[in-house]
């Protein structure tokens, strides 16, 4: 049986190492830490969670939480390790990011056909028959091997920057002025209703807040990159650009929150999510910046409650390189110009933890089908992990990172169900067609028999 290699130990390469060892086929599974680190990284561990905590909701009503329902029951290594070290975080899945990485990394280094190699990767390794290639590099691979793989495809690959959160001690928090609640009590039967701290502001708190937002100092990119923000993962001065109450509808939108001081819904709030199980840091829920450090501490300490704040992260702004999926890729993941090369996560043009890693679990199942002598045969589309290959081969004329969403799946007939009815009607036949999959596809289940 040939051994792959997969460049990148994130959440894309782990999994689809996972998946490929588990259905006996070895990896060499190359990391360039302890070596490098991008800019944003901090750690030598796997899977390295370098912007929110979170995984997002965990509903069957919205497409995410199928995604994941999906990954669970398909036995994703990235899910199980994410429910081990989970943190209370309302009606999302957020977990301790460092337990989470030591897991992942620990599972990996233990698994007996899973070889680890140390090494920065500059071009892609030449593909042969008995050594497929998957590169899961990630949003910031590095800039000679993103040119080699320019060379390989033309002008293809593309460029945009995501911004991260600022993360503060729990200790400089001053609790007197916030309040502890999950928007409409969610999460309130487990007892996580009380997850998120909110920072309450009225509208003249508010207003001031925009103003100091959009006349802070910005880190501004180097003369000759183009800035393309992705749209759901914008910086607050960015949306606070685009008009004075665009914040109020966005991250500091107070909907479903009552303060209990004062028994009315505040005119906005900022939210802090727990980052360990131990809640002894917060992340400023959606509050990802390019404001200088020294404009972060000046300007986030005017938010109630936060005034003795001390960052323990200052938001930042990195790159996220992505290839035109529909044209460089075929239905496998494979580059069209060089054939026994795969490309998973990020790269390909998915946007969030839960997409990565399901895109390196449908890459590695396919591989290790055709490997293995069978027909490659992805989930179905009706379902959120075959919303993955359609997302990736469809053609839109400017094709963009995205986050799963219900147009990843084909409608339902019956379209008079109310949205969230809906969600729930597309989430029980994903999971029925799944479940069929995984009974009747050779190598679907890890079971290879």
């Amino acid at each position: 049986m040939p051994t792959v290699t997969i460049v990148g130990a994130g959440l894309a390469g782990c999994e689809a190492a996972w998946q490929l060892a588990e259905r006996e086929i070895d990896v060499r599974l190359i990391e360039q830490k302890p070596l490098a680190r991008t800019p944003a990284q901090t750690s030598d561990a796997f899977c390295e969670l370098v912007c929110s905590n979170s995984m997002r909701g965990a509903a069957m009503s919205n497409a995410v939480g199928l995604l994941k329902e999906e990954l669970r029951r398909a036995g994703s290594l990235v899910l199980a390790c994410a429910e081990a070290t989970r943190v209370p975080a309302g009606g999302a899945l957020a977990v301790d990011r460092d337990a989470f990485s030591a897991m992942i990394t620990g599972r990996l280094r233990s698994h007996p056909r899973v070889a680890i190699e140390a090494r920065v990767v500059e071009v892609i390794p030449e593909p042969a028959p008995d050594a497929p290639v998957v590169l899961a590099t990630g949003p910031l691979t590095g800039d000679a091997l993103a040119a080699d793989l320019a060379r390989a495809i033309g002008a293809s690959q593309l460029a945009y920057y995501d911004a991260i959160s600022p993360i503060l001690s729990a200790d400089s928090i001053r609790w007197e002025r916030v309040f502890k609640q999950s928007r409409y009590g969610k999460g309130a039967s487990d007892g996580a209703d009380e997850a998120y701290v909110n920072c309450p502001m009225d509208e003249a708190q508010y207003r001031a807040f925009v103003a100091l937002v959009c006349g802070a100092a910005k880190v501004e990119p180097r003369g000759f990159e183009e800035v393309r923000y992705f749209e759901g993962c914008l910086p607050i001065e960015v949306m606070a650009g685009r008009g004075e109450m665009t914040l109020a509808f966005g991250p500091m939108k107070p909907v479903g929150l009552v303060d209990p001081r004062t028994g009315q819904r505040p005119f906005a709030v900022v939210q802090l999510r727990p980052e360990d199980a131990a809640a002894t840091a917060y992340n400023m829920v959606g509050f990802q910046t390019r404001m200088t450090w020294p404009e972060q501490s000046r300007v986030l300490r005017t938010i109630p409650g936060l005034e003795e704040a001390e960052l323990l992260r200052f938001g930042s702004v990195h790159r996220n390189t992505f290839v035109d999926a529909p044209r460089v890729l075929d239905r496998r993941m494979q580059l069209r110009a060089r054939p026994g090369v795969f490309l998973a996560g990020q790269i390909t043009g998915v946007e969030g933890y839960v997409e990565s890693c399901a895109c390196g679990f449908v890459c590695a199942v396919m591989l290790a089908q055709a490997l293995h002598g069978h027909d490659p045969a992805p989930p179905p589309a009706t379902t959120a992990l075959g919303g993955v290959v359609t997302h990736l081969s469809r053609e839109t004329g400017d094709y963009q990172p995205s986050n799963v969403t219900w147009a990843w799946l084909p409608p339902l007939e019956n379209r008079r169900l109310k949205k969230h009815e809906r969600g729930e009607a597309l989430a029980a036949r994903a999971l029925e067609d799944l479940g069929r999959w995984r009974a009747a596809t050779p190598l679907a289940a890890l079971s290879l028999h």
